[in-house]
């Protein structure tokens, strides 16, 4: 089959040679005689084919490229894009599945670029695959992805979209069930390293659940007995419950969000009953660190991404150092600080440097333990660093 063919400018295509999938419109000598979604043939300025990839007419990003070929190829049946889930499956088998240290069948199916399948996220939570399609392009082969899904083994699946608009690009996609075997309820109970959590994938934000801070909750299980913990911008208590599993003595949460608040308190029930030493707070994160007295040996700051776009980052940078400028003068002397940033356009260097002026600023000796990222269901695609979206550091505070 015959593609329409985009064609780069001279001198433009470097960056299709070193298999980065975003192509931006400045880069275009000619559109291609296509509509919205449509696969097209990216080609050189000599007309060279270096590739396919979905077009896309309402994006500075025109093109999202998921095949790097000089040779023709065709992708109008299922076969190819079957063969992704699956390679994306096996992946998560060998590093997830086969080597969590307690049961798990919550994670992460497919990551978008990070499996070279732009604008496809899709999580596994129990037998249920919440699926989100976030490009026109990928609406259009939706089909073979669901076939793809089912063959490996899952018939529930969920499409949601509704709360990623900043992403969609005209897709005409209803959320609900995508079979007729449908779950009666939208939230279910899952496990992740043998802890429980209740997932509300219709109501809750993104997909129901933050599947990529799965290994730095272990970790803070792991240095959590005999600790006072807070957990700022709980959510629905991932951290909270792991550091309860850990052995904390007490642990606080606080999130903006009173229904949020309310899961994490069904959360700390469903593992550990009436008695946990766990108080919640439904208010802003900011707010209760600048009243609260408590000397916590904890601090976990994971707030929601505060940069959404490159024109935010500035405001970002702002409001992550206050942050943790407000956690390096509360936290007790000998304490630890996990610090995140989820935010695309903060990169991992920028973000030290913030953290780096916070603790100047606040005028106390601090040393990095750890620097955490997203687990390996959540994979970097070596050619497009924009994937590595989360980073976090753990510090120790004298």
């Amino acid at each position: 089959m015959e593609y329409p063919k985009l064609i780069l400018k001279s001198g433009r295509d470097r960056a299709m040679i070193l298999r980065h999938p975003w192509i931006f419109s400045g880069a275009i000598k000619t559109l291609p005689q296509a509509e919205n979604g449509d696969i097209v043939a990216v080609c050189d300025n000599d007309h060279k084919l270096l590739g396919y990839g979905f077009f896309s007419s309402q994006s500075q990003i025109s093109c999202r490229v998921f095949e790097y070929t000089t040779q023709p190829k065709s992708f109008d049946t299922a076969d190819y894009w079957i063969e992704k889930v699956q390679n994306a499956y096996t992946l998560r088998q060998k590093f997830v599945l086969e080597t969590s240290p307690k049961p798990t069948d919550c994670f992460r199916l497919l990551h978008a670029e990070g499996d070279f399948l732009p604008g496809v996220i899709a999580d596994v939570y129990g037998s249920v695959v919440v699926l989100q399609v976030l490009i026109k392009g990928t609406e259009k082969i939706k089909d073979y992805l669901i076939e793809g899904i089912r063959r490996i083994g899952y018939d529930k699946i969920y499409l949601k979209n509704k709360q990623n608009t900043e992403w969609l690009e005209d897709v005409q996609l209803s959320n609900g069930w995508l079979s007729d075997d449908k779950n009666p309820e939208q939230k279910i109970e899952v496990l992740e390293n043998g802890v429980k959590f209740l997932i509300d994938f219709e109501k809750g934000q993104k997909t129901g659940f933050f599947l990529d801070q799965r290994d730095n909750r272990e970790l803070l299980r792991y240095y959590s007995a005999g600790k006072k913990v807070l957990n700022a911008f709980c959510y629905t208590g991932g951290f909270s419950v792991y550091a309860l599993a850990g052995g904390a003595t007490k642990v606080d949460s606080v999130d903006i969000s009173k229904d949020a608040v309310a899961v994490c308190d069904q959360n700390v029930m469903l593992n550990f009953g009436e008695n946990a030493p766990h108080a919640s707070f439904a208010e802003d994160c900011f707010d209760y660190l600048k009243r609260c007295t408590e000397q916590y040996d904890i601090m976990v700051l994971d707030p929601p991404a505060f940069a959404k776009n490159a024109r935010s980052v500035p405001n970002a940078t702002r409001g992550y150092k206050e942050l943790n400028l407000m956690g390096f003068r509360k936290i007790k002397s000998g304490g630890l600080i996990f610090t995140f940033s989820c935010s695309q356009h903060i990169d991992t260097d920028l973000f030290r440097k913030i953290v780096f002026g916070a603790a100047a600023d606040a005028r106390r000796n601090v040393r990095i333990l750890h620097q955490l990222h997203q687990p390996s269901d959540h994979p970097v695609n070596i050619y497009h660093p924009e994937s590595e979206y989360l980073k976090g550091l753990v510090l120790y505070v004298e």
